[in-house]
């Protein structure tokens, strides 16, 4: 861990003195403000400082960091939402990266079914990222706020079902074979999982592409339901499954992000090193927490950074 921790921190500086060489007309485009006269490392070590925060938060939240970056960032910092956009989707797939080997080597993440859901969720990021970059920034700050604060509503109603009763798989996913088992490690149980209403899950997969490329959210608060409540994956299988598919549908918005030069180390960098320090440490407070005061506090956090969103897109 402190061998980890001094990587990290050595990186940070590395790259912060390298982005104050090479990327100093980059870094002022990313400020909306007219004037700004701090020096060059002020706004990524405050980014650093807040997303340290942000990733504890997150895991202890249960929440992608990705939710929590674009709607606070956008809102409480002086950068133009593009940057932020393209700055969360590296945030959420760093996470998503770093988990999916180890979730496909388990037999928790089901590539039968991550492939089909993937190619329609990346099609449809890829064209959501190219909306999100032609509206105009106020249109898309106010549909960010309006999406934050329906997340808030999904969390506040949302159910879970740890293993949904299928009783049969339907047409399409019987052709796809969408289907395995996987050991309940806390029974000891083999579980024999199939889906159903295969069309309808794929159809709202449409949706979340579009959303996840637009705002730069990441879409692990969407999967999970979609493919848990709705198609009758188990819970476990659902969250495994869920962050492999934002390895590959945060990848497909990423790119359009960076090709129309939306992504700098001096806002990358601090962010994800802040990240993942941070969910080191809500690893380990996550033992000790309630979880129900925790998931109140995100809540609350998405609220009121989804009202900002909303706020600052109209323009009050």
């Amino acid at each position: 861990m402190e061998k980890k921790f001094k990587f990290c921190i050595i990186a940070l500086f590395a790259v912060l003195l390298v982005g104050a060489l090479i990327t100093p007309a980059l870094a002022d485009g990313a400020v909306t403000t007219e004037a700004d006269t701090h020096a060059w490392w002020f706004w990524p070590l405050v980014l650093f400082v807040t997303t340290f925060i942000m990733g504890i938060f997150a895991v202890l939240g249960g929440v992608g960091g990705g939710v929590l970056f674009v709607p606070i960032v956008s809102g409480f910092f002086p950068f133009h939402l593009d940057f932020v956009r393209g700055t969360g989707l590296l945030v959420a797939l760093s996470g998503a990266l770093a988990a999916g080997p180890g979730l496909l080597r388990s037999g928790l993440a089901s590539l039968r079914l991550a492939i089909p859901v993937a190619l329609i969720a990346s099609t449809c990021a890829i064209i959501g990222a190219m909306i999100g970059l032609a509206l105009p920034t106020n249109i898309v700050q106010i549909s960010l706020g309006a999406t934050i604060l329906g997340i808030c509503v999904l969390m506040l109603t949302a159910k879970k079902s740890e293993i949904p009763d299928v009783k049969e798989a339907d047409k399409l996913s019987s052709a796809l074979r969408i289907y395995g088992v996987y050991t309940e490690e806390s029974t000891g149980q083999d579980i024999n999982w199939k889906i159903h209403r295969t069309p309808i899950g794929l159809v709202l997969f449409i949706g979340i592409g579009i959303m996840a490329g637009m705002f730069g959210l990441g879409a692990g608060w969407a999967n999970v339901p979609v493919l848990n409540l709705v198609m009758g994956a188990p819970l476990k299988i659902s969250v495994a499954t869920s962050k492999f598919l934002l390895s590959i549908t945060d990848t497909s918005a990423a790119w359009i992000y960076m090709n129309q030069g939306c992504v700098i180390p001096m806002m990358v960098v601090p962010s994800l090193v802040g990240i993942m320090l941070g969910s080191f440490i809500g690893v380990r407070i996550l033992k000790v927490a309630k979880p129900s005061f925790i998931r109140w506090m995100v809540i609350a956090i998405l609220a009121f950074a989804g009202t900002k969103a909303l706020h600052k897109g109209l323009g009050f």
